[in-house]
């Protein structure tokens, strides 16, 4: 395996020596490019006490390129399809070298604080959202509970 650039090792190191509360990101044995990523929800949101699962991918050309990040984990969110993939512009049109893995961590994190159904990926979800913001609330903290719960 080709060694890893300096920016990789150095962001990885810093995620694991000094990690972003509510965010865990490890990288994978067999490819350092891998993460295993778990999130929090925010409190206060309607994903508060899950613990989502995500995948992010460091792609070859990294930094030039975004990070591509994913949910594993069953969410109910306007910005977050079914597929896990995620409506946000840090990982699409505002990507910028300068930003880091943590940066779109706290992104992903602050979207699940703050859906927004104006800019979705999840079309029904989001219409659900404007129409019965309470309703769309109330499901997401069932799919949470569902599927975001750590198995005790």
């Amino acid at each position: 395996m080709a060694s890893l650039p300096k920016r990789i090792i150095k962001e990885t190191e810093r995620l694991i020596t000094d990690p972003v509360p509510g965010i865990t990101a490890e990288p994978h044995d067999d490819n350092l490019r891998y993460f295993e990523v778990t999130v929090e929800g925010p409190v206060g949101s309607p994903y508060e006490n899950g613990i989502f699962q995500l995948e992010l991918y460091l792609p070859d050309d990294y930094p030039m390129e975004a990070p591509k990040v994913r949910f594993l984990t069953k969410i109910y969110h306007p910005n977050i399809d079914r597929l896990g993939r995620i409506c946000l512009d840090v990982l699409k049109t505002n990507w910028s070298p300068a930003l880091q893995i943590r940066t779109v961590l706290l992104s992903i994190q602050a979207l699940l604080a703050s859906p927004n159904p104006n800019d979705p990926l999840a079309n029904d979800v989001a219409e659900d959202w404007i129409k019965d913001e309470e309703a769309a609330k109330q499901t997401a903290k069932k799919w949470s509970k569902l599927y975001a719960t750590p198995k005790q």
